[in-house]
Parts: structure tokens; sequence; C-alpha cells
């Protein structure tokens, strides 16, 4: 096959990049690094043309909700109406579990509206619902430090490998998996203080985690899979020891 891979420079776009090509597939590069705007639709459709699937990982360059909604919905739109009119079949979309459970919390707000933009716009929408990446309690440790201290999201989570993301997103792109939505997580439900607490202990950083409830929802566990979830991969401590 022949997939598009719609912010391919990021964390996630290179890793789909290998699993793609591990699985024998071509792959179209979509990124502002490759001279595509994927706000803009001009050029689009060209860029796709003999493309199977179209694999977006594209992410906001803001958390802001309003912003963030604005981004994603015109992304969606100009990929779906550009991979209808290349004549492309099927389009995954990575999003985030618990997106329809927080409406009090803006980024998964603005996912949702993704989803649903893709849904309006895309040809053969897939949906695949990730928990975090195990390196996020690392990024936010380095994002929200105010010098001795870190106030973080209250959250429960089941992180999971961006490997194995990168791994279903192609399986839902070449249709290996069939489901229309499928979510992915790691194999232990942890709390992303204490994740981000063993992150310091790891590098010898004498850090005090704090949280604050940001969402009622996300501190009760609307992150953790349900029942019918792939889970896969490595838990935290056994990837957080490979890292050293």
């Amino acid at each position: 096959m022949r997939i598009a891979i719609a912010g391919s420079t990021g964390l996630v776009g290179r890793n789909v990049i290998t699993a793609a090509t591990a699985a024998g597939h071509d792959v179209i590069e979509l990124a502002r690094e490759h001279g595509i705007d994927l706000t803009a639709p001009d050029g689009l459709a060209d860029r796709l043309a003999g493309a199977d699937a179209v694999i977006d990982v594209t992410q906001s360059p803001t958390l802001d909700e309003a912003e963030a909604s604005e981004f994603f919905t015109t992304v969606a739109r100009n990929l779906g109406e550009a991979a209808k009119s290349a004549g492309v079949g099927r389009t995954v979309v990575l999003s985030i579990i618990g997106v329809d459970d927080m409406p009090d919390y803006g980024y998964y707000v603005a996912k949702l509206a993704q989803e649903n933009a893709a849904l309006a716009h895309a040809p053969g929408v897939h949906i695949l619902r990730a928990s975090q990446f195990l390196n996020f309690p690392g990024q936010m440790l380095d994002w929200y430090r105010n010098g001795d201290t870190v106030t973080v999201p209250e959250m429960k989570t089941q992180p999971v490998a961006v490997e194995e993301i990168a791994r279903l997103l192609v399986e839902l792109a070449d249709g290996t998996e069939a489901r229309q939505r499928v979510e992915l997580a790691g194999p232990k439900p942890e709390d992303l203080d204490d994740l981000i607490r063993q992150v310091a202990k790891s590098r010898g950083d004498q850090v005090t985690v704090e949280t604050v409830v940001e969402s009622q929802a996300m501190a009760d566990g609307a992150c953790l899979p349900g029942p019918d979830a792939v889970i896969a991969g490595p838990d935290f401590a056994t990837w957080l020891a490979a890292q050293k």
C-alpha cells in the first residue's frame, strides 16, 4: 500500500514511518518540513494521488481549546476533502482515550472535535484512541516544573509505548485491524504523579510533585481503557529501567 502520514516528522509520525516501511508499505510524508501546510487545502489532493490510506497524527501547536479545535478541525477537513478527491479509501486518526468523557478539559474537547470533523469529511474513517505515551510523565516534569515543584493534573493513566501506537495505526490503515474505533493502552494502570516521581528519581532530580484536579473525570479514571482495548508493550517501570 501507499500510506500518507500527516504529521510525519513528529514523535508518533517518525515511528509510523518505521512501522509502515517494516510492513512493506510505501510512505508519503505530509508535514511543513516537506512543503505541505495542512491548514491550507492547496496541493493536498495532488500530494495524495495514488495513496490508499491517510494516517493523521498531527499535533496542535497549542493546548488552548479554541485554537486547538480550530487547528484540528481545519486539518481534518482539508485532509478529508483532499483524500476523497484523490480517491483514497481509508483514513486513520490518532485520538486519546476518554475524549468523549471530559467536556471540562479543553484539549480533549479539541481532540473530540477532530474525530467528528474526520467522520464528517474523510473517507473510510477509523479512530485509534490511545493512552498517554510512556514518555509523557517525563515531558510533564519538564513542561510544568516551577523551581523545585511541578504541579500536574490528577490523572489515572495506563501508558503505552509509542511504537505500539504506530504499529496499530498501520494495522488500521492496511486493514489488518478492521474495527472502526479501537482503544490501545499499556498493561498497568498508574497515577501520573507517581510516574513523574519515578522519572525524577531516575534522573536524580529533587523535585516535589503536586497535583490539582483539572478534570474530575480525568481524576476519576476516564483516561483508562475499556474492557475491549488492545493491551500491548511494557509497563512503565520496565520501560523506564531500559532508558538508562
